[in-house]
């Protein structure tokens, strides 16, 4: 039977003094958006249209009146187009029950720091969806662009993830993006096909990989995208992103902690963050799906 905070059979001398029993999974989305504060809970901002202007960019306009302009001919006018858009600060708020005086003085554990840790890892932890639904437009594409996988990568006779982050890398460069060096976002599940199909249906077959397969137990490096493995990542989906260039976390309150002591009675604890993410540049993402059983 677990034990709660508050449960006696948790206290004693005998008992670890380090709780275990749960893993942990970093939360790591933020570490590859651009992060900026805001004064403000309503945020105004600006998404770029598309990259190259071009003929596709302004009516009447055709690619050659730019590449061919005659001499003493007045330059063709081009202009980029902006969408604005609007967002709201979001609130990720959580708080313990009451620990009592008297578990906090005379149980082993730590329990006061240990529900410190797990609260604030649960705030990050919604901020760590947040920022991947964001980035994705919550796995439905809209703007971002999108390689719909045809045969999954468990399919080992049939897969071709190589031509499908290939596909993914070109997208992205078509919209003037450089996608040398962009993070593979995957799920463990996804990440374990990908690993299968390298080694054993393709193994020393693919140029200077076969001795560089896996370092640690991660993939780290695959087409020039750097492969990194979180569990928040969707199954069935996996993306190609530009770090730090695709979004922006608005950052109105960073992550903070408090302590509301009762005095003679207990101890409460209070987690909270606010912020958004904001989707910049949606062209610096590609959103691959179908890529394994959902």
């Amino acid at each position: 039977m677990a034990e709660t905070s508050g449960m006696a059979l948790i206290r004693g001398i005998d008992i670890d003094k380090v709780a275990k029993g749960f893993a942990d999974e970093e939360s790591i989305f933020k570490k590859y958006v651009t992060i900026s504060n805001t004064s403000a809970r309503e945020i105004r901002w600006y998404q770029k249209t598309s990259g190259f202007l071009d003929s596709t960019d302004t009516t009447a306009i055709t690619a050659s009146q730019i590449a061919n302009t005659d001499q003493l001919a007045l330059p063709t006018i081009v202009e980029q187009s902006w969408t604005r858009n609007t967002s709201y600060v979001r609130k990720y708020f959580v708080q313990s029950p009451t620990i009592s005086d008297e578990d906090i003085k005379d149980t082993d554990i730590d329990i006061l720091m240990g529900n410190m840790r797990d609260l604030t890892r649960a705030v990050e932890h919604q901020v760590d969806l947040r920022i991947w639904n964001v980035l994705t437009e919550n796995q439905s594409a809209s703007t971002i662009n999108n390689v719909a996988i045809t045969n999954e990568w468990d399919d080992y006779s049939n897969a071709t993830p190589i031509a499908d982050l290939m596909q993914a890398k070109a997208y992205i460069r078509a919209q003037g993006y450089n996608p040398e060096g962009a993070i593979l976002f995957l799920n463990s599940n996804e990440h374990l096909y990908l690993i299968n199909w390298l080694i054993a249906t393709k193994g020393s077959s693919i140029p200077a990989f076969a001795s560089q397969r896996v370092q640690d137990g991660v993939v780290m490096e695959l087409l020039g995208l750097r492969v990194v493995v979180s569990q928040n990542v969707t199954a069935d989906y996996a993306a190609v992103v530009i770090p730090q260039r695709a979004a922006t976390w608005k950052s109105f309150t960073p992550i903070t902690a408090r302590t509301i002591e009762d005095v003679g009675i207990g101890t409460k604890i209070r987690v909270w963050e606010e912020g958004e993410c904001i989707l910049t540049d949606p062209k610096a993402v590609c959103l691959l799906s179908n890529v394994g059983p959902s």
